[in-house]
């Protein structure tokens, strides 16, 4: 549980979420990563893995952006000094990266994407840049100064001719130095510039997505193709698969959607995240239900629920889930759990593992 300090969680909720920026100061204390620089180059050698090399810094303005995978001779042949390494997706495949996300549960998993995590060399950078994203960035080990700015996050604010979206004009309007254990939020359109402070600097990013009004509906006319979906103020009772009228109610201003279309929308796997759900069920192939066995839900599914006219309807991976001979209790407490053991729900269980969405723990 991440110790928010002198802000409580149901302020951070109502006064930072998607408002401004906050720095909070070891949010999980004596916190270690996972994974260390090592291993994360480790991963980056691996095909299921989507992974990036940035070397450059704002001083001489000259950035690299290669794609992995890569091999040990991509790092060999790096300075010591101004480069960083992305993986994104760990959590998918890393079960103790999975786990850190359940911190973060105060938000809806629904609105979750995933956890990338950087190495950065001492002086290492992306460049100053702002997302249309949510995100917690939870610093892993070595040191990091973060720079941020809400001036100047236009579109059209980017240098030309440059492999990266790194903005041309950045004016730092707020410092912090974070170490282990340390969380920065930042809410959509806040820029930000992190540049190492050692040569062992690692950050998780959990990231949440932005939903625009052009994803979600493609005949939408084109001066309301801009608007962004915007989030309630969440409560604290950590239903973290149900989608609240509230959030309903605010897609439908934006334009006329069911709650039913808006719940498939917001779990649809991407085309990334469907390539590796396939492997998953292949590695399942061979494998027999366990009536005895837990089984959990597979890393990159997404899974919600709504209510209408009191009566509960589930959705997985952007379809509706049968609910058919099974009690709304028992499907509820799977979508917010993400795991269900088959001796107390035998049905659900066996129909989870047939459609290749769970498997045992």
């Amino acid at each position: 549980m991440i110790h928010f300090g002198q802000v409580s969680e149901q302020e951070f909720l109502a006064n930072y979420w998607q408002k401004k920026p906050l720095l909070i100061k070891q949010a999980l204390p004596d916190f270690i990563s996972p994974i260390s620089p090592d291993e994360l180059a480790g991963l980056s050698l691996e095909e299921e893995f989507e992974s990036h090399l940035i070397t450059g810094s704002i001083s001489n303005q000259q950035w690299s952006f290669t794609e992995g995978p890569f091999t040990e001779d991509s790092f060999s042949d790096l300075s010591e000094n101004n480069w960083t390494l992305l993986v994104q997706g760990v959590d998918r495949f890393i079960p103790e990266i999975e786990t850190l996300i359940t911190h973060f549960d105060f938000i809806p998993r629904w609105r979750f994407d995933d956890v990338m995590i950087s190495y950065a060399a001492k002086g290492g950078s992306v460049g100053p840049h702002f997302d249309f994203y949510d995100v917690f960035l939870l610093q892993g080990s070595g040191k990091r100064r973060w720079n941020l700015s809400t001036k100047n996050c236009r579109l059209d604010n980017y240098l030309k001719d440059v492999p990266l979206r790194i903005m041309n004009e950045f004016i730092s309007e707020q410092v912090f130095d974070v170490e282990p254990g340390d969380i920065l939020y930042l809410p959509p359109k806040v820029a930000h510039h992190g540049v190492s402070l050692s040569d062992d600097c690692t950050t998780l990013s959990f990231g949440y997505r932005s939903y625009s009004a052009k994803e979600m509906f493609e005949s939408l006319p084109e001066h309301q193709t801009t608007s962004y979906y915007q989030d309630p103020i969440w409560d604290t009772q950590n239903n973290s698969a149900l989608i609240p009228n509230s959030a309903l109610k605010i897609a439908n201003n934006i334009a006329e959607i069911s709650a039913s279309d808006f719940a498939k929308f917001v779990t649809k796997l991407d085309t990334l995240d469907r390539k590796i759900l396939q492997q998953f069920e292949f590695q399942q192939q061979q494998l027999e239900f366990n009536v005895n066995a837990n089984y959990q839900l597979f890393s990159v599914c997404k899974i919600a629920y709504i209510e209408i006219n009191n009566q509960m309807k589930f959705f997985i991976n952007g379809f509706s889930l049968d609910n058919h001979s099974v009690t709304q209790e028992s499907l509820i407490n799977f979508c917010n759990q993400r795991w269900l053991s088959a001796s107390d729900n035998l049905t659900l269980a066996q129909r989870l593992f047939e459609l290749d969405f769970v498997e045992e723990i």
